[in-house]
């Protein structure tokens, strides 16, 4: 069985993806952001964008009735590798005792130039 979720951006029906799938026991948590709405959330701080992620991928997790304890992998792109601390700091705020495997690569640039950071993730549920 295949549950999808949505946030209701114009992005997702014009490019056609989806904030979330479940398939099955495997959840997948497309490549999130710190935009709410049209509002950048931590401009300038990618400690504040990357707490805002993992809050809104956890509330799509819990919309599809799981939680950051069914979290095996995070994989972060962020614009500027010395920033790693930051992001291990908020990373370890939300994964410290579940230790899902993590990935962080730098890329040249994101969709928007403030945007610092972006993270998608996958969850498995044990059956």
């Amino acid at each position: 069985m295949r549950k999808q979720i949505g946030t209701g951006s114009v992005w997702e029906d014009a490019i056609g993806y989806s904030r979330a799938v479940k398939v099955g026991n495997i959840i997948e948590v497309a490549g999130t952001t710190s935009m709410d709405g049209d509002n950048l959330i931590g401009k300038d701080d990618i400690y504040e964008q990357t707490v805002f992620i993992f809050k809104k991928i956890e509330k799509s997790l819990i919309e599809l009735g799981v939680s950051l304890q069914d979290v095996v992998r995070t994989r972060m792109f962020v614009t500027d590798i010395y920033q790693w601390e930051a992001v291990g700091k908020a990373h370890a705020e939300f994964f410290k005792d579940i230790k899902p495997v993590a990935t962080m690569v730098e890329v040249k640039s994101l969709i928007a130039p403030d945007l610092l950071i972006e993270i998608e993730i996958t969850a498995i549920i044990s059956t």
